[in-house]
């Protein structure tokens, strides 16, 4: 095999954390009896107190929130049931009741980094070999909880970056009420997790091929009485409830920035993250573009597969992966059917890397190995770092491989167009190794990436350092197809 080096070029930019980047949560300080308490000791607070302290809040807040008063009635509510019906509050204590069960996250206290890239919906106004960007980025907090963040920008004609303005919020989604869900696909999921049987097939039964969340707990009403249910059925039903809300909308208010906006975790199966969204810009055979990102979800135990869909940025559907082989991390989806089929790179075994086809991009019951780790610096393991990029020669594939010491580095293999399962050329050495500035962070010696993209002959690969900070790096386009083809 041929051992020609190819280095990618690191570029200035460098993106670092900010722990002043932080959203309001709900804050519950411990059982009912310790809410009831505090509600009853500001209850207890006179008007004029109350009214002093929301306002020193007010003060030391609203400049780190675009509406912090909202956040302190949103959380108002959640705790409302538990306010004695005969106190008649106002609206100030209320606020002020709000705000005892809000407190501040920052995240990205811990990191920012697992970046990836894909051209932006918009690509309005631009000159001449200018390129429009929108980058994703892998941000974690306290308790290490994973969230997805954004920024914008665009890549002028010799390639140098100008970045859009980061905003000094940061906005949660609002959830979408009522979405709508598919019958065919929520019924082959209840099967794969081992929950079809006759209690799911009779509360099916009475939905439409498109049904919502009130439905499904209208049909769950009708089925049985608490007190008749089996233990079965019981246990059938809360997976049939918890499968729908793993599987929810999200959408941003239009006015938020991209650099605002923070897919921040809605449920059970992600609460304690969303890693390493790996975005594509993917077009359907009838020209359509939608985009996919593939991440994983984990809850503290256990990692769930899902995939990401959005047209424009700002309205997000999470849904899970299924099937035999959607399983472990770091899947990446082609950027157009190949064969009239879905095609998706992912490592089913948490070390070599396979190649999956599928007729239905929510589910993944093909798959066969692809390669195997060969070269010294991927004999842990390999896998992608994004999805493919098309070439004239090939699809072109960034891979990660971990070696001695558990350093991770960035490679390249070359598949065939046509037959994506034939490896037709590889990189001996790895384009990125991570050098004396990039080793020392979270987690020591890593390089990794979730995404790159082709500009102006130039491969532009934003990488995450030892997951802590992320950069830029660029490689020749025809040097390193040069080197993969005669590999």
């Amino acid at each position: 095999m041929n051992s020609v080096t190819i280095i990618a070029r690191r570029r200035e930019e460098v993106f670092r954390l900010d722990s002043s980047r932080v959203i309001t949560k709900h804050f519950f300080p411990g059982g009912e009896d310790r809410i009831r308490d505090i509600i009853d000791r500001v209850i207890s607070l006179s008007d004029i107190d109350a009214e002093h302290v929301l306002e020193g809040l007010k003060r030391n807040f609203e400049s780190r929130h675009k509406d912090i008063l909202e956040a302190f009635k949103e959380n108002f509510q959640r705790v409302r049931r538990f306010i004695p019906s005969e106190h008649k509050l106002t609206d100030k204590k209320r606020l002020l009741i709000g705000a005892y069960f809000t407190h501040e996250y920052s995240i990205q206290s811990a990191a920012f980094f697992n970046p990836s890239i894909v051209p932006h919906p918009d690509q309005s106004g631009l000159g001449t070999g200018e390129l429009r960007f929108v980058m994703s980025f892998r941000s974690t907090g306290e308790g290490h909880i994973s969230s997805i963040e954004f920024r914008s920008g665009v890549f002028k004609q010799d390639n140098s970056t100008v970045f859009d303005p980061v905003s000094r919020y940061v906005e949660r989604a609002e959830k979408v009420k009522n979405q709508k869900y598919y019958l065919e696909n929520f019924n082959r999921k209840l099967d794969e997790m081992g929950w079809k049987n006759e209690c799911s097939e009779t509360i099916l039964s009475q939905l439409k091929e498109e049904f919502t969340y009130d439905e499904l707990m209208k049909a769950r009403d009708g089925y049985k009485k608490p007190k008749h249910l089996r233990a079965m059925d019981k246990r059938t039903i809360d997976h049939m409830l918890w499968l729908a809300r793993s599987n929810y909308e999200i959408r941003f208010d239009q006015e938020h920035s991209i650099s605002e906006r923070v897919i921040f975790p809605v449920s059970e199966n992600e609460s304690s993250g969303i890693e390493d969204a790996r975005f594509v810009r993917f077009v359907d055979d009838d020209g359509e573009v939608t985009y996919y990102a593939t991440c994983t979800a984990f809850d503290g135990r256990s990692i769930l597969p899902q995939i990401i869909v959005t047209k424009d940025f700002l309205h997000f559907r999470m849904i899970t992966l299924n099937g035999e082989y959607a399983k472990d991390k770091g899947m990446a989806l082609f950027p157009r059917r190949i064969n009239g089929r879905y095609v998706m790179i992912s490592r089913v075994d948490g070390e070599n890397m396979y190649i999956m086809t599928s007729d239905n991009v929510h589910f993944w019951e093909e798959a066969e190995r692809l390669q195997e780790p060969v070269e010294p610096w991927e004999f842990i393991q390999i896998g992608n770092c994004g999805s493919p990029i098309e070439t004239p020669e090939g699809w072109l594939l960034l891979t990660h491989g971990v070696g001695p010491m558990r350093q991770y580095f960035i490679g390249a293999i070359l598949l065939d167009l046509d037959r994506p399962n034939r490896v037709i050329g590889k990189l001996r050495d790895p384009l990125l190794v991570p050098n004396r500035d990039e080793r020392e962070g979270y987690v020591p010696n890593v390089v990794y990436s979730c995404g790159a993209l082709i500009h102006n002959e130039e491969l532009i690969i934003p990488y995450a350092m030892s997951d802590q900070a992320s950069a830029i790096a660029v490689v020749s386009v025809g040097d390193l197809l040069s080197a993969l083809i005669s590999s």
